[in-house]
């Protein structure tokens, strides 16, 4: 039983984890909207060039970007996901996170303003 909630879990984790190359991707082709929940001062101090910043303290599902698939991200993974469970409770479906966070754009190279 442990091992089936597992597998469900890893499943509905990669499907909502976009991975660094299609990230690089989609930034280069502006398809998708970069949506950083770090606080202010983080967002500050280098973030993706482009990115808006929802911080995770005052993060609304609802204020989130319509028209383009949404990326979240935030220093190492762990706030995004939570951005993420609930941005998917609140009924958005085009939302995915990348849990490298800033620290795997930067140590990857990805630019950052």
């Amino acid at each position: 039983m442990l091992s089936g909630l597992l597998k469900k879990f890893a499943g509905a984790t990669s499907v909502a984890a976009i991975d660094h190359d299609e990230l690089v991707q989609a930034h280069r082709e502006k398809s998708c909207t970069i949506v950083d929940v770090r606080e202010p001062h983080e967002f500050r101090n280098g973030h993706i060039p482009g990115a808006l910043n929802h911080p995770l303290s005052q993060f609304d599902p609802a204020r989130l970007a319509q028209g383009k698939p949404i990326v979240l991200i935030c220093q190492a993974g762990g706030r995004s996901a939570t951005a993420l469970r609930r941005a998917l409770a609140a009924g958005q479906q085009n939302v995915r996170h990348y849990p490298g966070g800033m620290s795997g754009w930067r140590s990857r190279g990805g630019p950052v303003d």
